[in-house]
């Protein structure tokens, strides 16, 4: 899997951090779960002040778990961004896609 982001509509120098994943989460009954398959974090420093630039990294696909859309529970799979702030706020943006295909059940955006 491919990803690519670019950050608009911000001053470069309010941005202290910026956070791309590809991650897992359940929702319906029970606890909300949560599995984190790729991580990066780019950090403001001296040798990268902006981090609005386009950005992109690459991942290899686990088997499992697939993404489940049951009546109970559902498993979705997520390209997150998040933005941190030198105020102390964040912005998170997520996208949703399917990982593997169930002939029985569809998957629904969270």
């Amino acid at each position: 899997m491919r990803c690519s982001y670019q950050v608009d509509a911000i001053a470069a120098d309010a941005i202290q951090s910026v956070e791309a994943s590809i991650l897992w989460i359940t929702s319906g009954k029970g606890e909300e779960d949560m599995g984190v398959h790729e991580f990066h974090r780019r950090l403001r420093l001296v040798g990268n002040p902006d981090l609005r630039a386009l950005h992109e990294f690459e991942t290899w696909l686990p088997n499992s778990p697939l993404s489940f859309g049951g009546t109970i529970v559902k498993l979705h799979w997520l390209a997150r961004v998040r933005l941190f702030l030198q105020e102390g706020a964040s912005y998170t943006q997520d996208l949703s896609f399917q990982l593997g295909s169930h002939p029985l059940f569809t998957v629904e955006a969270p």
